[in-house]
């Protein structure tokens, strides 16, 4: 990758992230100026002011942390741990209603919803990239020695129920998930049923769980099978023994030696076990089929010092996927199960899942990043920012305070008391839930920034003196 692809990434990350956060204060400032609030600040970013001017009796501002934005309402709760002191005594303002602060509390999430909304129409028109893996249950392979491997798992195996639960997708979170299955399930020992050609099949799995340091995220559990993948020739090494025996991009290789390819990683077991060895393809292209031999080689250079023996074939995961164009209510109602799922895990008793496994800033940024780097990345990133509207949403509606939810729980609490709460207690309140709020992010950071790589250059791989990048034979993705 160059330096200008990836800074032009990192700038369109930056934007989409940022609006995102921008639209949901710009809710609450509209809804501020309906109802006759005073508005003390809109600021775009945090930190020390780039640019600032005053317009209106408000004051915009441009921060120099790129990081979303805030409204100062001094008639709300004060937020000043989290947005800086006031210039104007509270005491001189009037005393707003109940309804005004619940109104411009909910306005934000309300906005984060709207915003979704207008992403899910947009996805409904331009439809966005669906993975096998998202579509199949097909076990596409089974790392040797694995708990998989071990109770009996074979790749072609159609996994059809986890611990009773029915499941429909190999990725994904939700009840029909193979991965979210395995990841929280209370039971060390999955049962799995499984098809095999017309049989069914009962599998006992001991789940295992890596080894990490103690400042690491906690290990899930997991069974070391991957998901079905098409040996889909996304590109051909120059001088490679693929290139020599005539293999093309595009072509799909159904069989090695008769054996179905459900991954390419079978291919890569094969050479491995076989070595230099001449092998039999039977490949697809367009609708003809033909079969080829070839002579799998080291390559002239490599980083290893021994090298094993290659085709000389980079796989596309993504040539065979397809678009779908899921209605809005479809991707709302999806990105609301997304959520509720995730907070299930979550508080559920025994589960795996800890609050050190969700994702800050810092990590949604980063994935983001992984979408537009893709290919229909901008497809991917839309999609992407359904669910994250969703989530933003419903997180700020927890009856937290500093948290939307919480400034309606505080405006209730007013409304049943009918007087206001007493402002030295608030300020404590929001000021120590401020703090927490901090360390909190702080803390999920601490985590996010441990998957966070610097873009690698390419791996150079040689056959007749000309570099290219990638390998060959490794599924996309961590073991399912």
């Amino acid at each position: 990758m160059t330096i200008l692809k990836f800074l032009f990434i990192c700038l369109e990350v930056v934007i989409l992230f940022n609006f995102i956060i921008i639209v949901h204060e710009l809710g609450h400032f509209l809804a501020a100026k309906w109802r006759g609030l005073h508005v003390e600040r809109f600021g775009i970013w945090f930190g020390k002011p780039l640019w600032e001017k005053e317009f209106g009796g408000v004051k915009y501002s441009l921060g120099s942390i790129p990081a979303g934005g805030f409204v100062a309402l001094p008639q709300m709760a004060p937020m000043e741990v989290m947005e800086g002191e006031v210039t104007i005594d509270r005491k001189n303002l009037p005393e707003i209603t109940v309804m005004d602060k619940i109104i411009v509390a909910f306005a934000g999430p309300l906005f984060s919803m709207g915003l979704a909304v207008v992403f899910a129409v947009v996805i409904y028109f331009v439809g966005r990239p669906v993975q096998q893996s998202e579509t199949s249950t097909v076990v596409g392979y089974v790392a040797p020695d694995s708990p998989a491997a071990i109770a009996g798992l074979r790749a072609g195996d159609e996994i059809t129920r986890i611990d009773g639960q029915a499941v429909e997708k190999f990725s994904g979170i939700g009840s029909t998930s193979i991965k979210w299955q395995i990841i929280t399930s209370t039971n060390d020992v999955l049962s799995i049923e499984a098809k095999r050609g017309e049989e069914i099949l009962q599998f006992q799995v001991e789940a295992m769980r890596e080894k990490t340091e103690f400042y690491q995220r906690q290990s899930l559990k997991q069974i070391n099978v991957y998901p079905l993948q098409t040996a889909f020739v996304g590109g051909i090494m120059a001088g490679s023994p693929a290139e020599k025996a005539g293999i093309q991009v595009n072509d799909i290789i159904d069989k090695i030696d008769g054996q179905t390819i459900y991954n390419p990683a079978i291919i890569s077991d094969v050479i491995r076990v076989k070595g230099g060895a001449p092998i039999h393809l039977d490949i697809r292209r367009g609708g003809t089929a033909m079969s080829l031999e070839v002579i799998p080689e080291k390559p002239s250079k490599h980083p290893e010092a021994n090298p094993p023996y290659m085709l000389g074939v980079q796989w596309d995961p993504s040539g065979v996927s397809s678009l779908s164009h899921p209605g809005p209510v479809e991707q709302m109602r999806s990105a609301v199960s997304t959520m509720v799922n995730t907070l299930s895990a979550l508080f559920r008793k025994n589960s795996d899942i800890k609050p050190q496994h969700l994702s800050g800033p810092a990590n949604i940024m980063r994935m983001y990043y992984m979408l537009f780097e893709s290919d229909n990345g901008w497809r991917l990133a839309l999609w992407f920012s359904v669910v994250f509207n969703v989530n933003l949403a419903i997180l700020n509606m927890l009856p937290i305070p500093v948290l939307d939810g919480g400034h309606i729980t505080l405006a209730i609490i007013e409304g049943v008391l009918r007087k206001p709460i007493n402002p030295g207690i608030l300020m404590k309140i929001q000021g120590a839930c401020g703090l927490a709020l901090i360390g909190f992010m702080i803390y999920v950071t601490f985590y996010d920034v441990q998957d966070f790589s610097l873009p690698k250059a390419p791996i150079e791989i040689r056959f007749d003196g000309s570099a290219v990048s990638g390998g060959e034979g490794v599924p996309s993705g961590k073991p399912e």
